[in-house]
C-alpha cells in the first residue's frame, strides 16, 4: 500500500512539473498565432508576406512537377521542397493558415522531445525552457519560415546521439537536404563506430534524397548558382562596415537583391569574400579541435553542434533573423543535459534572439537606413553573437582538450609515487 501511495504522489508531483511549461508555452505560442494571423499587429514588416506571397508561389510552381527555375530567390537545397508543400497535408485551411500550424505542431514535438528527455537520469528540463522562451523572443518570425521544421528535425536527430548515432545520421543527412546546416549535427559524434555508423548513414540519407528530389523535378541543383552570387546581407557582421561607411560618405546602398536586402556598392564583393574566407577558417579550427580533442563525453555531440552551427552563422555574409531559432534549439539541447556547460552561451544567444526581433521587425526601417537606433541593434545582436561564440568554444576546447590532457600525465605521476612510498 505504502509503495501505491508513493506511485501516486510521485505521479501527482510528475504532472505538477509539466502543467507550469505547458502552461507558459501555451500562452506564448498563443500570442505568437494572434501575431500572425494578424489579430495583433507587430509594427515594422508583415513577416508574414514571405508565406502569403513568395513561399505560396513556389508551392504553385513546384505543384506543375519543377523547380522554381526562374526565381533567384530560391536558394534552399532541393529537399525544402518537402516544406513548402507540406500545407497540403491540411488541405481545409488556406496555405498560410495550414503553415502556421503546421510549425505549431513543430514546436510542441520539440516542447515534447526535450520535456520527455529532460525527466530522465542526468538530464533538466531546462532545456526545454530555453526553448519555451526562446521562440516567443524572436516573435512572430518564427511561425512565418520553414527554419522551425528543420529544426525540430534537428533537435529529435541530437537527442537521439548518445544512443542511436543511425538515426542522428539518418536525420542529420535528411536536414542537410532540406536547409543544408543540419549536416553540422556530425561534428561532435565521438571517434570509431559512433562516427563511422552516424556519418556514412548520413550521407547515404543525403543521397538518397538528393536522388530522389532530381529525379521528381527537374531543377533540383538550381540553387547553388543563386546561393554563390549572395553578397553582403544588412544584417551581417560584415555589413557592420557598411553601416558606418555610410556615415562617412561611402556611395553604396541597402537594395533587394537576390531575396534579401543587402548592400550593394564598392567594397561589397571585398568584404562578401573575407566573410567567405572567416567561414573557412572556421571550419579549419573545427578539424583541428577534432584532431586535438581527448575526451567525448555524452554532452558532446550536442555542444559540438551548437558550437559549429553558431560559429557558421556568426560568420555569414546573411544572418537572417529565422537563424536564431537554429541556435536556440541546439542551445536547448545542450542544456538537456546536467552535465553540460554551455549555459553562458545558451543565455547569450537568447539575449541576441530578443535583441533580433527589435532589429527585425520592430526597427527594420533604422537598420536599413544604418541610423544610430538602427546600427546600435546590429552592434548589441552580432556583439552577442561573437561572445557567444568565443565562450562556447572556450568551453568545448576546455572540456575535451585541455581538461583532459591535463589529467593524462598525472596518472603515471601518482603511480610512480605510490611504487616509490612502497618500496622497501
Amino acid at each position: 500500500m505504502t509503495g501505491v501511495l508513493g506511485a501516486l504522489r510521485g505521479r501527482a508531483a510528475d504532472g505538477a512539473e509539466l502543467r507550469l511549461p505547458l502552461a507558459v508555452w501555451a500562452v506564448t505560442r498563443a500570442v505568437l498565432l494572434l501575431c500572425v494571423f494578424k489579430v495583433l499587429v507587430m509594427p515594422g514588416p508583415d513577416v508574414t508576406s514571405d508565406i502569403e506571397h513568395i513561399y505560396q508561389g513556389w508551392y504553385e510552381v513546384l505543384r506543375t512537377g519543377t523547380y522554381p527555375l526562374d526565381d533567384v530567390s530560391w536558394q534552399y537545397p532541393p529537399g525544402a521542397a518537402l516544406a513548402v508543400l507540406s500545407p497540403a497535408l491540411l488541405p481545409f485551411l488556406g496555405y498560410s493558415s495550414a503553415f502556421f500550424v503546421l510549425a505549431l505542431l513543430c514546436d510542441a514535438v520539440v516542447l515534447g522531445l526535450l520535456l520527455y528527455t529532460g525527466r530522465r537520469p542526468g538530464r533538466t528540463p531546462r532545456g526545454a525552457w530555453i526553448w519555451i522562451a526562446g521562440v516567443p523572443l524572436l516573435g512572430p518570425t518564427a511561425f512565418a519560415r520553414y527554419d522551425l521544421m528543420v529544426t525540430a528535425v534537428a533537435v529529435a536527430a541530437l537527442l537521439a546521439a548518445p544512443r542511436r548515432p543511425g538515426v542522428l545520421g539518418a536525420l542529420a543527412g535528411f536536414g542537410a537536404v532540406v536547409k543544408v546546416w543540419p549536416a553540422l549535427l556530425l561534428a561532435g559524434t565521438p571517434r570509431g563506430r559512433a562516427t563511422l555508423r552516424s556519418w556514412s548513414t548520413a550521407a547515404g540519407a543525403a543521397a538518397g534524397v538528393l536522388l530522389l528530389c532530381t529525379l521528381a523535378a527537374p531543377g533540383a541543383l538550381a540553387f547553388l548558382g543563386y546561393q554563390r552570387d549572395r553578397g553582403t546581407e544588412v544584417e551581417s557582421l560584415g555589413a557592420l562596415v557598411f553601416h558606418v561607411a555610410r556615415h562617412v560618405g561611402w556611395e553604396g546602398e541597402p537594395r533587394m537583391n537576390y531575396g534579401s536586402i543587402e548592400f550593394l556598392g564598392p567594397g561589397v564583393a571585398a568584404v562578401s569574400t573575407a566573410a567567405m574566407a572567416l567561414a573557412v577558417a572556421v571550419f579549419a579550427w573545427l578539424l583541428l579541435w577534432r584532431f586535438r580533442a581527448r575526451a567525448f563525453s555524452t554532452t558532446t555531440p550536442a555542444d559540438a553542434a551548437f558550437v559549429a552551427v553558431l560559429l557558421f552563422t556568426t560568420t555569414s555574409r546573411v544572418i537572417s533573423p529565422q537563424y536564431m531559432i537554429w541556435l536556440v534549439g541546439l542551445a536547448a539541447v545542450c542544456l538537456v543535459y546536467r552535465a553540460s556547460r554551455m549555459r553562458r552561451p545558451a543565455v547569450l544567444v537568447l539575449w541576441a534572439t530578443a535583441v533580433t526581433q527589435l532589429e527585425f521587425p520592430v526597427w527594420f526601417s533604422h537598420v536599413t537606413d544604418s541610423d544610430p537606433l538602427g546600427l546600435t541593434l546590429l552592434l548589441v545582436r552580432n556583439g552577442l553573437l561573437v561572445a557567444a561564440s568565443v565562450s562556447a568554444c572556450r568551453v568545448l576546447w576546455r572540456q575535451t582538450v585541455t581538461e583532459p590532457r591535463e589529467r593524462t600525465p598525472a596518472a603515471p605521476v601518482r603511480a610512480d609515487r605510490a611504487k616509490a612510498l612502497s618500496a622497501p
